[in-house]
């Protein structure tokens, strides 16, 4: 029998004695990741200043994006790794999402008008418009997406 998944993002999460607070998870892309993925990454955010709002916005954002990575780069696969870095100074937090997906770069693709009676849609409209910076890396084997955001003064 298999082991949640790897689904215990607290197993394989580890915390650095880099000099900037930093946590990291390795989990695979099953959705029963999702919810500790968030409240971990929610955690981390508020222990570094983040405000309510803000904790709940990036929790939100790394949601959508472990599901899309989940849905887009894993065609729904549920036993690839997703490995999740966060790195927080006094201005920012840092968080960077690695796949061994397709490699798609989500920012190239056509725009779409949203069709609220249909699901889906959503993840990029939250990753643009609450995080200061999104970024697509491709690796050559997968994608490298980096998120920025800073606190408010």
């Amino acid at each position: 029998m298999r082991s949640l998944h790897r689904s215990n993002p607290m197993a394989d999460r580890s915390v650095t004695s880099s000099p900037l607070p930093r946590v990291e998870l390795n989990v695979d892309s099953h959705p029963a990741n999702l919810a500790a993925v968030r409240k971990t990454i929610e955690r981390f955010a508020a222990d570094h200043g983040f405000d309510d709002r803000s904790v709940a916005e990036i929790g939100l954002v790394v949601n959508e994006a472990m599901a899309n990575i989940i849905r887009h780069a894993y065609a729904g696969r549920t036993d690839r790794p997703v490995q999740l870095k966060a790195e927080a100074d006094e201005r920012q937090l840092v968080i960077t999402l690695r796949d061994w997906g397709n490699g798609v770069d989500p920012s190239k693709l056509p725009k779409r008008d949203r069709d609220p009676s249909t699901p889906g849609g959503v993840g990029l409209i939250c990753l643009r418009t609450w995080m200061d910076g999104v970024t697509y890396t491709p690796q050559p084997d997968g994608m490298l997406m980096t998120m920025v955001r800073r606190k408010k003064k």
